[in-house]
């Protein structure tokens, strides 16, 4: 048998190693483990509740205001005594968190292979999404095996000089989360009720670094959104940075259509974006989720490392200068044509098994399975 640990952090990693997790579990000879680094405590714990899951060891690194520099400097040599003592022959990390580099780093340094889920994600700016950007690259330098979501993300790995052999195009596991949450679990009855009364929804995130410096300015921008669709709900599960936490609340929170709530567990947030007319959102993830539930999603950032979602129509970029959002916003929730084709069209990020395709590629790297059909 073969330990696989799982390493992550935060709410975004847990939901889309959830389903990896899962996969590892059915395949032979593969005893998979997760490592939490605590990165996000409250709101990781909260997603991993929604798919059973517990770890095997927690760092418990987080701690208020952390600086990065501070995060990494805590997860580093943890992680890497962590890892001695689980076992470790593979760790796999996921995406662009600073969870992701600091661990992948400390496998590197203990001899131990890293296997990149979400692999090959470019934004071409070091800058936005900050740190982001420079997490996923540097996690790049030092995998073994590569998870690409899409032809382009392999493609983006090709270019930066990673063999063939180690790239795998699985899909996105984000996929394979959303649709199983969103498929079981109900909308909230309160939300459910402005549904059936005809009142649309929009859900609403914002909280990356880059846009903290204008987030109070675009704070204002979306509450004239929703003054100007008074006939839509707008729901925002608020981050619990006390930076993000200070710059949306006096805007938005006097706004009799714009519900602020606390991070949702996502048994809430899964069903509720379904059941949106637009996502609106400077998160990666819900990206691709709003791709896979068919809902039209608006870019709150300038550039995004999930081009194949603009290409395909499904994502509109709004930007993050104020006036500029608020009037793409207002242009959506005004066009339903628009919105129409935006939700018919086709979902690049995959067909709800990449877990399994992980799975496979894990097994057939460590001599346990043959290599696939579709990968030769």
């Amino acid at each position: 048998m073969k330990t696989i640990v799982l390493a992550f952090g935060t709410r975004p990693e847990a939901t889309k190693m959830a389903p990896v997790y899962q996969a590892l579990l059915r395949q032979g000879g593969l005893t998979p483990l997760i490592l939490s680094t605590g990165q996000q405590r409250q709101m990781l714990d909260s997603a991993l509740a929604v798919f059973g899951l517990t770890p095997d060891r927690d760092l418990n690194v987080m701690t208020d205001r952390q600086t990065l520099a501070d995060l990494t400097a805590r997860i580093v040599p943890q992680a890497g005594r962590t890892l001695r003592d689980m076992n470790a022959d593979m760790v796999l990390v996921h995406g662009d968190t600073s969870t992701s580099f600091c661990v992948a780093l400390s496998a590197f340094y203990e001899g131990i292979p890293v296997g990149h889920v979400e692999a090959g994600l470019r934004s071409g700016n070091l800058r936005e999404p900050f740190p982001e950007e420079a997490n996923r690259r540097l996690t790049g330098v030092l995998s073994t095996l590569d998870f690409a979501p899409t032809e382009g993300s392999r493609e983006n790995l090709r270019r930066e000089g990673k063999a063939d052999g180690g790239i795998f195009v699985t899909g996105q596991t984000a996929v394979d989360a959303v649709r199983e949450v969103a498929g079981r679990v109900p909308l909230r009855a309160d939300w459910q009720a402005r549904v059936a009364a005809g009142q649309p929804l929009v859900t609403v995130t914002m909280h990356r670094r880059e846009n903290q410096p204008m987030m109070r300015d675009m704070a204002h921008a979306l509450a004239r959104v929703a003054q100007a669709h008074a006939d839509h709900h707008f729901i925002y599960p608020v981050h619990l940075s006390p930076a993000v936490q200070e710059a949306v609340r006096p805007a938005l929170e006097s706004v009799a259509n714009f519900e602020l709530t606390a991070p949702l567990d996502y048994s809430d947030m899964a069903p509720l974006m379904a059941a949106s007319r637009l996502l609106a959102t400077d998160s990666g993830g819900l990206q691709e989720e709003g791709a896979a539930l068919g809902v039209p999603v608006a870019v709150l950032r300038n550039v995004t490392e999930r081009p194949e979602g603009v290409e395909a129509g499904v994502l509109k970029l709004a930007g993050n200068d104020p006036l500029h959002l608020e009037r793409v916003l207002n242009d959506l929730l005004s066009s339903e044509s628009t919105l129409a084709a935006m939700r018919s069209a086709r979902n690049p990020y995959g067909d709800g098994h990449a877990a399994q395709r992980i799975a496979q590629a894990i097994a057939w790297h460590f001599g346990l399975a043959g290599r696939p059909a579709h990968w030769t």
